[in-house]
């Protein structure tokens, strides 16, 4: 590579002359692959391998350039620090923008200007891009699953309960809001399953078996969430304890759940667990794996939660212990706050993790988002869509995630106690 720069190092020119140079070659290169992207249009007319090697060729060679010397242009220094400090990274930035321009314009056309948006059926997909009639035909049973159509506004009504409840807790002041934090804990998660159940006020009882869609997903990880963090919280706890009863118990139950994979949790849950049961006593098999993934995460949470107690020093537990503080109001009051605000963003990501582990529950036959666009796919009247149905897979879990990991960053940013 120094002998390619000493190849192509210029002499006798002025800074101005290089940095322009340099950027009438960069901008060559980008402008090349655009048009031949977008208009069929080889701008430098040249055909076989050569022609897509050499914009790649061009665009090195005027990042060179441009970093040859610093200058007094701001945005130039900016460039050279960020992503044109040497000649890898050069590389890099000219592949990674040549890719952008050369592949961008072929997704918008699948995705977006040959796409067909209006339709009933598959033979409605006229154009070369994506079938988005797929989506829409089957969107209502993609959020509900198998629920009766009719019975779709209790779903609804237990998620704008959810909804508004968790916005009024951002306009309340602190006592308030305490209450409201109890009542999605301890109160909400009862009243939105004999709901969306129809155990109560006489309602039509809806089967679990029938629950599904995004509506499914989302019931499950909630209850999930509520659940499995504070299970993890005494979890750690009690590894962290002097008692050697809750010490070892404690180590075992996160290691055992710890050594086994989810599916293999779920699968218990669903065929196994019953025969020990009682002959009596029945349970819903989306109950058995909602614990089974409450148990599976809490344990991963349990480690997240540990790394945060450890993380403190002695002096806080020695501090809380010379005001006379017990055991319990020692870690409620001055020891949990701190540790739990350094491990916001492993606890985030543990719940990210098991948002998206949701799926699973597809293997048990229950019909949670993406088993039912599985469904979908599957059927002789909208067969070879899967990929439209996994593109909008993906774009729903990323909403959710991405907002998940946004409001984490957002709340570690406002406990953050450093200045």
């Amino acid at each position: 590579m120094k002998q390619i720069e000493k190849i192509i190092k210029p002499k006798n020119l002025n800074q101005n002359t290089l940095i322009f140079f340099g950027l009438a070659l960069t901008l060559l290169s980008f402008l090349d692959v655009a048009l031949l992207s977008v208009f069929d249009l080889d701008l430098l007319d040249l055909k076989g391998s050569i022609s897509i090697f050499l914009p790649l060729i061009i665009g090195f060679i005027g990042l060179f350039y441009i970093r040859f010397d610093h200058t007094n242009y701001a945005f130039i220094n900016k460039i050279n620090k960020s992503i044109n400090n040497d000649w890898f990274n050069s590389i890099l930035t000219i592949l990674v923008i040549l890719g952008i321009l050369k592949f961008t314009p072929i997704l918008l056309n699948w995705f977006f200007f040959e796409a067909t948006f209006v339709g009933e059926a598959k033979e409605d997909c006229t154009g070369n891009g994506a079938c988005w009639v797929f989506i829409n035909v089957w969107l209502e049973r993609f959020i509900y699953g198998l629920y009766p159509n009719e019975e779709i506004w209790r779903l609804n009504t237990a998620f704008l309960l959810l909804i508004f409840t968790i916005i009024s807790a951002f306009f309340v002041n602190q006592k308030i809001k305490k209450y409201i934090i109890l009542f999605l804990l301890f109160v909400f998660p009862f009243i939105a399953i004999e709901l969306i159940s129809g155990d109560i006020a006489g309602l039509e009882p809806v089967a679990s078996d029938e629950w599904g869609g995004l509506a499914l997903t989302l019931i499950v990880s909630i209850f999930a969430i509520i659940f499995c963090f504070p299970l993890g919280v005494l979890l750690a706890m009690g590894r962290r304890s002097e008692l050697p009863v809750i010490k070892y118990f404690s180590i075992g139950f996160i290691e055992l759940w710890r050594g086994v994979p989810l599916i293999t949790v779920l699968f218990m849950a669903s065929n196994m667990f019953p025969i020990f049961l009682p002959e009596d006593v029945i349970m819903e098999k989306l109950l058995r794996c909602v614990i089974g993934i409450i148990l599976f995460e809490a344990a991963y949470m349990a480690e997240v939660v540990r790394g945060g107690l450890q993380s403190l020093p002695k002096g806080q537990y020695e501090a809380a212990k010379s005001l006379g503080m017990g055991y319990w109001k020692m870690h409620v009051f001055i020891i949990l706050p701190q540790a739990l605000k350094l491990v916001i963003p492993g606890i985030a990501n543990t719940f990210i993790a098991l948002f998206k582990d949701t799926p699973l529950i597809f293997i048990v036959g229950l019909l949670e988002f993406l088993g039912m666009i599985e469904l979908a796919k599957t059927n002789p009247k909208w067969l070879g869509l899967a990929t439209e149905g996994y593109i909008f897979a993906a774009i729903v879990y990323f909403i959710f995630c991405f907002s998940m990991s946004r409001y984490s960053q957002k709340l570690e940013k406002r406990l953050s106690t450093e200045r």
